[in-house]
């Protein structure tokens, strides 16, 4: 039977009134604690498999949630967020899993799907959502792209306040605004956290500046609200260096320096677990999916299970 658009926005309505029940339930279902740290999985390593068969790995790998891809080429085109996104967060509350983070390209208030997304996501329960990347402007001047940017993230703010959601910018290595995250804390330090403010990543942190990154992590420390977490080592690619991403405690990552700061700085806040090393090796993506899945499951399960010790390790 159809739903016109009255009944729909009822039906979401309704919906949206047991989502914090919904959440409740889900986290006593997971280890307490983690209730501080609620681990969420970035979908984009899955999106290509259909979403059923992406809760299943996620919730048989002891994950609460899906950080999910609302973006170009993500899980939901930014055209079909206003009937994919609510669709998609019904299934994965059949899992007992939270939609409560997504990933988006938002740039500006103004972007041609920004306020379609933020207040469909808003409405689906989601509280979180990454925003795009800024690049810095060598011809404009480092400290004169900062300004430019000024406006734009004081704008994202008022616009998140709007529809009660927290926009996240996450550092990351390369030419971008963040890398540094002198630089971002410079953006945010006059704009209200809960609005817009980083998303921490570690990894990207510490590829900019191997023993420093703990300062700029002190330094953002109360505009941190989410937390990217995964690990990297170095390999020599043509001459140069390049950081590959590894399995949590295969890389560099000082992770009982990273929680021990967590605890010091009393940063509490959602992690979004990033996977981009390789789930499958070569061959295994002709599998059977039921195999596929116990293989996907495994691996995430490694580094969430490794997450876990270091929560309970550091009694967070």
């Amino acid at each position: 039977m159809k739903q016109n658009r009255r009944e729909f926005i009822s039906t979401l309505a309704a919906g949206s009134s047991v989502i914090p029940l919904l959440s409740d339930i889900n986290y006593m279902h997971h280890d307490p604690l983690v209730n501080n740290y609620p681990i969420r999985l970035f979908s984009k390593p899955l999106d290509n498999y259909d979403f059923k068969f992406i809760c299943e790995c996620t919730s048989a790998s002891g994950i609460g949630g899906i950080d999910l891809t609302v973006r170009p080429g993500g899980k939901v085109e930014p055209a079909d967020v206003e009937i994919m996104l609510p669709r998609l967060a019904d299934v994965a509350r059949s899992h007992n899993l939270e939609v409560d983070m997504i990933v988006t390209s938002i740039t500006g208030a103004s972007g041609p799907y920004t306020e379609n997304i933020l207040k469909t996501a808003s409405a689906s329960g989601v509280r979180y959502y990454r925003l795009g990347w800024f690049e810095y402007d060598t011809k404009t001047g480092v400290w004169e792209t900062l300004q430019m940017y000024r406006t734009i993230f004081a704008d994202l703010a008022r616009i998140n306040k709007k529809y009660n959601i927290h926009g996240g910018y996450q550092n990351h290595a390369g030419n971008y605004i963040g890398a540094p995250v002198w630089d971002l804390h410079e953006l945010l330090r006059d704009i209200q956290p809960e609005y817009l403010g980083s998303q921490y990543d570690v990894r990207h942190a510490m590829v900019e500046g191997t023993d420093t990154w703990v300062i700029g992590m002190r330094l953002l420390s109360r505009q941190i609200k989410t937390l990217a977490i995964k690990d990297f080592t170095w390999r020599n690619e043509n001459g140069r260096p390049q950081p590959v991403t590894v399995p949590l405690g295969e890389g560099m990552v000082d992770w009982d320096l990273y929680f021990k700061t967590l605890k010091d700085l009393s940063i509490k806040a959602p992690l979004t677990l990033h996977i981009e090393y390789p789930l499958l090796d070569n061959g295994e993506e002709k599998l059977p999916l039921p195999r596929q899945k116990e293989i996907i499951t495994g691996k995430l399960k490694k580094d969430v299970d490794f997450i876990k010790e270091h929560l309970r390790k550091y009694q967070l």
